[in-house]
């Protein structure tokens, strides 16, 4: 996570940047209690061989991309567009959003939108009647979760970094809204809320649909 990122709550906490390694996911989200889902890597997004090895459905997409220089901007811009904080909560959200209020953990909160939201809602719904905020604090204070992340910082093939080094690299979501319309999310952490992306699933597709697969190769482009 770039440190330019200076949030809404001034970063009270760093964790260890989380490596991108779908073991390390899967390690962490078992930790959190959702034992039943895993984390995959996906090597191609157009050889049918290569997709074909993805077991489906896909129920959230990670996606790690290069910090970009401009991406102070990119946030500032969402706040002129969108200058009031999310504070969408209960059973009729379209999607569960976290506010990124820990430094360098936006692999945690990646994780955490794939698994609150869409067919994967069920296995974490205690956050459904908190507001964003009320999310932040509870992630915040909770030890277990901070426990079980630092392990996971420090259980992939690279050497951890220190909690508040500069890093490359940032990882957003894409999820399915919790209605039964398909609609597709982009959830970062870092801005002012969940963002529809203007993509909808038809029915008995996933993620990895020629639409979700579309929608990943263009980004961060469609930002700028």
């Amino acid at each position: 996570m770039s440190t330019s990122q200076s949030g809404n709550y001034g970063r009270r906490k760093h964790y260890i940047p989380l490596e991108s390694n779908p073991e390390v996911f899967t390690e962490l989200i078992h930790a959190l209690g959702v034992s039943s889902l895993s984390f995959q890597d996906v090597y191609s997004l157009d050889d049918p061989e290569l997709l074909s090895l993805v077991p489906r459905p896909i129920l959230g997409l990670v996606l790690i991309f290069p910090a970009m220089e401009d991406y102070d901007k990119v946030l500032e811009e969402d706040k002129k567009t969108r200058p009031n904080v999310y504070t969408g909560k209960g059973e009729d959200e379209p999607v569960i959003w976290f506010e990124q209020t820990i430094g360098n953990a936006c692999g945690l909160y990646a994780l955490l939108h794939c698994i609150c939201n869409g067919a994967a809602k069920e296995y974490l719904s205690i956050c459904v009647p908190f507001d964003p905020t009320e999310r932040a604090l509870a992630l915040e204070a909770s030890d277990e979760v901070e426990y079980a992340h630092a392990h996971a910082g420090k259980s992939g093939y690279t050497v951890a970094p220190d909690p508040k080094d500069n890093v490359e690299h940032l990882y957003v979501a894409f999820v399915t809204s919790n209605t039964q319309n398909g609609d597709v999310y982009e959830m970062d952490g870092m801005k002012q809320g969940p963002l529809k992306t203007g993509v909808s699933l038809n029915e008995g597709d996933d993620l990895l649909c020629e639409a979700g697969r579309k929608l990943v190769k263009a980004f961060p482009e469609y930002w700028l």
